[in-house]
This record gives C-alpha cells, sequence and structure tokens, in this order.
C-alpha cells in the first residue's frame, strides 16, 4: 500500500511529545513490513536544509485566496530500512515556519498564526502529491495540526486525483484541539457552507479537530482504553458525544516503542548493558544514577524515577502540591530516594528545586536529557506515572522493558500496559491506583516500597515478567495496515 503520513512532528527532526516518536516508529513498521511509506512535516527553524535534498521548482499553493509558494526538501528517515526507505517530505515557509518553536515559543506559547500556518501545510500536502506524481492509497492524519487535510480531502480533493484515498485521522491528545478565531477560516480557501458541515463550528470558534473527526473516513487512537474513555465525558474534552456517534469508525490500537533505542541489551547510555538472563548491569545503572544526582551510593534503598512533562495532565500538582500525601511527605516518611527530570510549569519546576534543596533523598533536574532519561529507566527500581489522563504513554513501556516496576494511574494506555500487583499470588507487572489524589499516590508509592523491602522474590519476579512483554510495533503495525485494508473513500461521517 501506498501511505502518507501528514504530520507535524517526526523524530529525529522535530519532537515535543510522543507524537514524534510514534510517526517515525510506526513509519519504519509499515516500511518493514513491505509498504510504501512516506511522511510530509513543514521544515521548521531547527532542521537545517544542509541535510537535506531540495526538490527542483517552487510549490504554489492556494491559500487565503491567493497562491502561496514554497520549496520542498527531501530526506530518508534514518533508521528505515535501506531496500524500502521512508522519504520525509518538508515544506519550506520562511514566513510560517522559519522561526524557533513549533507550536510557540515561552512568550508566545501557541502562536497567533497557527491556523493559517497549518491550513498552509495541509494544502500543501496535496500539491506535494501532484509534484512527485505520487497519490497514496491512505492520507494518515495525525492530531489537530494535520487535522485540515481530511476536510480538503472530502470537501475537494477527491475530484482533483484523490479518488481512491482513504483518510485516517489519528487522537494522540484530545486535550489539544486547535481552536482559534473563525475570523481565521478564510485562509482555507472553503465556502462557508462547508463550515458549517464540516464541523469546525465550536461555540463561534473554528475547531480544527471537531472538523477532522467529522471528516476523516476512519478514526483511531492510541490505545484501546482510551479509545473508551475518550467517549465519555470525563475524558472526551466535549467531543464524546462525536466518538461515540462515530464508535463503528473509531479504532484504538495500541502504539509501540522503538526497540532499537529502548533496550537495556544495547543501551549505550547504561553504564553496562543488562538482560533478564544476567541483571549485573541495572544494579550498575543504580549506582550511576544515584552518583549522577548526588545521592548515597546505596544498593539496597529503593529507587523511585520519573520522567515527565511539569504539566496538570502528569498529575504534578496532586504529586508537588503543599497537601500531606505529596512528594514532601513522600519523601519524610518512607526509606527511598527520589529521582526526576522534567520541565514545564514555573510553579512545579521552583517546587522541584526547594525540595531538591531541603531534602537528603530527593534530587530534580530541569530540562531534558536523552542520556539521563535512559539512566533514570535503567537505575531506578520503580518509575512514577501520577497522570491524570494518559492516551497511550510510553514511558511505563520503556520501564516494562528495562526491569523498571511502573506505579501508575489506572487510565488510559497505563491500564493497557501494567497489570497490577497481586500480593497473594505475587502476579502482576506493576502498581497501579485509581483515584487522582495525594492520598492515593502516597498509599500506592508506600505499597510499592513495602514490597521491595518485604516480598523481595515477588518483586524480581515481575521485573523479570515485565521484560518478557513485547512492545515492539511490529503488532501494532499490522493492526494498522488491518485497519487501512478495511477503509474505503468517502466512508466517513458528513
Amino acid at each position: 500500500m501506498k501511505i502518507l503520513m501528514a504530520t507535524s512532528e517526526a523524530v529525529p527532526f522535530a519532537k515535543t511529545g510522543g507524537l514524534a516518536d510514534t510517526v517515525s516508529s510506526l513509519s519504519i513498521a509499515l516500511a518493514d513490513l513491505g509498504h510504501e511509506v512516506r511522511i510530509v512535516l513543514p521544515r521548521y527553524y531547527g532542521i537545517d536544509r544542509g541535510g537535506l535534498r531540495q526538490l527542483e521548482g517552487a510549490m504554489g499553493v492556494h491559500a487565503g485566496g491567493g497562491e502561496v509558494w514554497s520549496a520542498v526538501y527531501v530526506a530518508d528517515l534514518p533508521g528505515s530500512p535501506q531496500k524500502n526507505p521512508v522519504a520525509v517530505y518538508f515544506i519550506d515557509h520562511e514566513q510560517f515556519f522559519g522561526r524557533d518553536g513549533i507550536y510557540g515559543v515561552p512568550a508566545e506559547p501557541d502562536f497567533l498564526d497557527n491556523p493559517r500556518r497549518f491550513t498552509f501545510f495541509c494544502r500543501a500536502v496535496f500539491q506535494l502529491c501532484r509534484k512527485v506524481d505520487w497519490y497514496p492509497d491512505v492520507l494518515h492524519a495525525h492530531d489537530w495540526p494535520a487535522a485540515l487535510t481530511t476536510v480538503f480531502l472530502k470537501f475537494g480533493e477527491r475530484n482533483g486525483g484523490f479518488a481512491h484515498t482513504a483518510s485516517l485521522f489519528t487522537i494522540h491528545n484530545l486535550g489539544y484541539q486547535g481552536i482559534y478565531s473563525k475570523d481565521n477560516y478564510y485562509y482555507t480557501n472553503l465556502d462557508w457552507d462547508i463550515f458549517y458541515s464540516a464541523g469546525f463550528d465550536d461555540w463561534n470558534m473554528m475547531n480544527l479537530l471537531k472538523a477532522g473527526l467529522l471528516s476523516a473516513d476512519k478514526l483511531s487512537t492510541v490505545s484501546p482504553n482510551y479509545a473508551w474513555e475518550t467517549q465519555m465525558g470525563q475524558h472526551g474534552f466535549r467531543m464524546d458525544g462525536i466518538l461515540r456517534n462515530r464508535s463503528k469508525d473509531y479504532s484504538g490500537i495500541l502504539n509501540g516503542i522503538d526497540t532499537a533505542v529502548w533496550n537495556p541489551k544495547t543501551d549505550p547510555f547504561l553504564p553496562k548493558p543488562y538482560s533478564a538472563e544476567d541483571m549485573s548491569g541495572k544494579a550498575a545503572a543504580k549506582e550511576a544514577l544515584q552518583r549522577e544526582f548526588g545521592l548515597p551510593g546505596d544498593p539496597e534503598v529503593s529507587l523511585i524515577g520519573m520522567v515527565t512533562r511539569l504539566t496538570e495532565q502528569k498529575g504534578v500538582g496532586e504529586l508537588f502540591g503543599p497537601t500531606y500525601g505529596s512528594a514532601w511527605s513522600i519523601c519524610r516518611d518512607m526509606n527511598l530516594q527520589f529521582v526526576i527530570l522534567g520541565s514545564g510549569e514555573a510553579w512545579c519546576e521552583n517546587e522541584l528545586r526547594s525540595l531538591s534543596s531541603r531534602l537528603s533523598n530527593f534530587k530534580a533536574r530541569i530540562g531534558y536529557s536523552e542520556r539521563l532519561s535512559h539512566l533514570v529507566e535503567g537505575g531506578s527500581d520503580f518509575f512514577l506515572m501520577p497522570s491524570r489522563y494518559e492516551p497511550c504513554g510510553l514511558n511505563q513501556m520503556y520501564s516494562l522493558t528495562y526491569g523498571t516496576l511502573p506505579i501508575v494511574r489506572n487510565t488510559g494506555g497505563l491500564a493497557d500496559t501494567v497489570e497490577n500487583f497481586n500480593q497473594e499470588t505475587g502476579s502482576g507487572t506493576g502498581f497501579m491506583f485509581d483515584d487522582l489524589t495525594p492520598q492515593s499516590i502516597y498509599n500506592t508509592l508506600g505499597w510499592a516500597v513495602w514490597a521491595y523491602y518485604n516480598r523481595r522474590e515477588q518483586v524480581e519476579a515481575m521485573r523479570l515478567r515485565g521484560m518478557a512483554r513485547d512492545f515492539s510495533w511490529k503488532k501494532s503495525a499490522k493492526k494498522y495496515i488491518a485497519l487501512y485494508e478495511r477503509m474505503s473513500p468517502a466512508s466517513g461521517s458528513s
């Protein structure tokens, strides 16, 4: 099959979160299965043209009532099969993308012209196909920045060479929808009757994700449980009614992880490789992690790790707020060490600095480091993810692969990938709680630490059970292929 991924992010070129990992890893897995996969994304300022090949001739894109000109660059996706490489196309337009940031910068977290930037990008996707004379069987659009591709396909492009192209729209995080003033609608070049029939209207605003949900032939999200949760009011972000109405077209397919990058047997960021057959390298990673964060080098103390964005979605208010049961109480009352790597909301960064200065067993690094994120996964005994909601989550799968037991909230993809510990039988692969409260986090952490000191044989068996799980993309890629094969153009909701 010919599959085109339309996305705002793809590693190693542009990344703010798991979307970038998913698009690239899935594309490689599909190419490994013999399919012809191409990716298209904007060429942001941070993507060096020096490593790309420019296609001959500029490309005209109809947007805003006129024609906007763009250059196009191309490169092969690193890690894709040599005999069937994934081509990555970059839409180059200095006014829209020649700036720092993908969606915004600290001074302007959401660029005011984002609706026009990504309208232009989505229009350019179709012009690119014409330019290279390549028309996909499946247009796979990811999250709100690419949602308009499904609208343009349904309301016009199927009459212009894409008659046999079906569209799939994947939700990576329903909390981000691309809601802007409808004054930006003129830039789409669509008639105003389509504004309402395509579903843009959202309390007199323009909702890009909503239009994608109503225009795509099929819908998917990144875990089976999140697909169910998003059809309920609590996690539906006002889109639950649409998703319930389209439930027959809506699938939840669990993300995989890149096992070429996340593998303790071959991880270059660990001081010593390890496997289920020889776990000595995990002890070496723990020692290195303690040394890196300035903690006492005690091999017997339980070590809790976190790598996270410091945002409300990740449960940081409950974990680091002033309430009893939060991190201060945890580190004061329990025999453990706690390390965290992350960045985000200013209040939380300041609180982490304060806790690091006041607690001898709590240490934080503000920012992100690929090396440290691997060391935290390898060297920790437990990995904490108290998420308010989690569409899929990757870190819990990294943790299980590295023999680090996840402590997670029972939500989204966390519920699909972690089996709760049963202290009577010793079964399970981690520790789970339902309610997002400081007391629930405190109690569950306490339970895990108790098991570490009192049920060590069961804890070690859980480690090995988790390491035996297969979280590679092979299984999920085959599910996407099965979904693609069930798709047909214009089968979506009107």
